[in-house]
């Protein structure tokens, strides 16, 4: 199988400017969506550097080592263009007074015909749509899932919280970061959806499958997850990027070419 790729990012209808950022680059798989934050406009140049970073360093770094790598390296490279992206935004909010403080959500993707690998950092997410069942891949890093996962908070009492927004861990804020890595087996006829929470806090899980149940193109069905979402009241950027295991090819995947290796 490959994948197809489709990205579309929104304002919304409340907010003056757009903070989110998404990128993909189809010829080594990989794609990358970041959720910005803090001050003017910093936010916005938060999530760009992150997206701009870890697209070029990651895709640079896989066609560079393809023929020589494990899925372990696979895993650290990974691992090391958020952490590098991380400490770069921290050094600019602390050189740039008017930057103090932005930071971003950051989720990545590697799609290869044998293995999926996501990294992600706050609570954007990733979504599986496989057999007409949605699944969330990615755990938020938010106060509300803290308190869910203890007990304190209901998913119902979670959907109307006040702090929904609050996450605990991001891109930016401290010289470390922590990311959060795992592996996925991907089956023809998969749709991966990474969004920002503009989408996934606007848009429930029942009427996101109704929107990848349709039999639509990927750029259509990025485009009416969007519109559900301002539909819904638009409260906050929107973004998406849809990535779907579309055809067969006689062509070796990636990892299929290094999985011997791991």
């Amino acid at each position: 199988m490959n994948f197809e790729y489709a990205g579309l990012t929104d304002p919304g209808l409340l907010r003056e400017n757009n903070e989110d950022s998404v990128a993909f680059e189809s010829s080594q798989g990989v794609a990358v969506l970041a959720d910005g934050m803090g001050g003017y406009n910093a936010g916005e140049i938060a999530s760009a550097m992150a997206v701009t970073f870890v697209k070029a360093e990651l895709s640079r770094w896989l066609e560079e080592a393809a023929s020589q790598c494990t899925v372990s390296d696979i895993r650290h490279a990974m691992e090391a263009c958020v952490t590098n992206a991380n400490l770069s935004i921290y050094n600019a909010a602390n050189a740039n007074p008017q930057f103090s403080g932005m930071g971003t959500t950051i989720v990545v993707g590697v799609f290869d015909s044998s293995r999926v690998m996501l990294a992600h950092v706050g609570d954007s997410r990733c979504y599986l749509w496989r057999n007409a069942e949605l699944t969330q891949l990615t755990r938020d890093h938010s106060l509300l899932q803290e308190q869910i996962e203890a007990g304190l908070l209901t998913p119902e009492q979670a959907k109307v919280a006040s702090h929904k927004n609050l996450v605990t861990r991001a891109l930016g804020v401290e010289e470390g970061v922590t990311v959060d890595i795992m592996e996925h087996t991907p089956m023809l006829g998969d749709v991966y959806v990474m969004c920002s929470d503009g989408l996934s806090d606007m848009v429930d899980d029942e009427d996101l499958a109704r929107v990848l149940s349709a039999k639509n193109s990927l750029p259509e069905q990025a485009q009416a997850l969007v519109r559900a979402a301002n539909e819904a009241g638009g409260r906050d950027n929107i973004s998406v990027i849809l990535i779907g295991a579309k055809a067969e090819s006689g062509t070796q995947g990636f990892f299929s070419r290094i999985l011997r290796r791991a």
